[in-house]
């Protein structure tokens, strides 16, 4: 009896469990430089394949739908963005990164002129918004484009910034991907940062017998580390998805 009693006082003074909170859904609309890889492509990497690992488990479900070659007008063309807003729900979050192959005068299939690309994004914003879920801005990742002075050169034109203006305009959370990316980068060094690109010897990687230097798309390393610094931002500013990280 005392036993009995003792537990039910115990369990009485104990307090609550904090309620977990149901997993938010994360949507990733991009490029090749967020997207999921086909095994031929390996050991390229997207960033947004490293994404669910930076939250606690249970907490965030990553919906990747970012895919190679992709600009904001072929993402639409394509039906991709049609198909991300038809299992979008409220209260999930969209993240939000072009200009890769938006700016790439040289490849009609892909190009996106400055005010197209902007008025793409805002119908991005305007429908996610519509569907009671959360728009994230991003500005695109560096290339590895370091000039003779081993000075990291940007590689998007105005593209960027346009995504800033529209970001404080529309009062949606940004994340500066540019900027966060060009540090991690720079810091690498010039030689040092070639392991956080596509770069392989001729016979490393039986994808690549004759090797490639490609100063565009992601290592492993780089994918996570790119991740990684997205994350650190999200907390650094107490954005949407910070409260589920470690």
């Amino acid at each position: 009896m005392f036993a009995t009693c003792l537990g039910l006082m115990l369990a009485l003074a104990a307090p609550e469990a904090p309620p977990v909170a149901a997993a938010v859904t994360v949507h990733l609309a991009g490029d090749s430089t967020m997207a999921p890889k086909l095994d031929v492509k390996r050991p390229e990497s997207g960033w947004g394949e490293y994404l669910q690992a930076q939250f606690r488990p249970g907490t965030v479900v990553v919906d990747n739908r970012a895919r190679n070659g992709r600009s904001t007008r072929t993402f639409i063309e394509l039906g991709e963005w049609q198909a991300l807003l038809e299992v979008l729900a409220p209260g999930d979050v969209v993240l939000i990164q072009f200009a890769h192959n938006d700016q790439s005068e040289n490849k009609p299939d892909r190009y996106t002129p400055l005010p197209d690309y902007v008025a793409n994004l805002e119908r991005f914003l305007r429908e996610v918004r519509a569907r009671e879920a959360t728009p994230m801005l991003l500005t695109p990742v560096a290339r590895r484009n370091f000039d003779a002075t081993g000075r990291l050169v940007p590689s998007h034109g105005g593209y960027p910034q346009r995504v800033r203006e529209l970001a404080a305009r529309e009062q949606v959370a940004l994340v500066d991907m540019e900027r966060l990316s060009s540090d991690v980068v720079t810091a690498a060094g010039v030689e040092g940062s070639k392991a956080l690109f596509l770069w392989q010897a001729p016979g490393q990687h039986p994808n690549y017998p004759q090797g490639i230097e490609d100063d565009t798309h992601f290592s492993p390393e780089g994918a996570r580390r790119m991740a990684a610094a997205f994350a650190d931002e999200l907390r650094r500013q107490s954005l949407p998805l910070a409260d589920r990280l470690p």
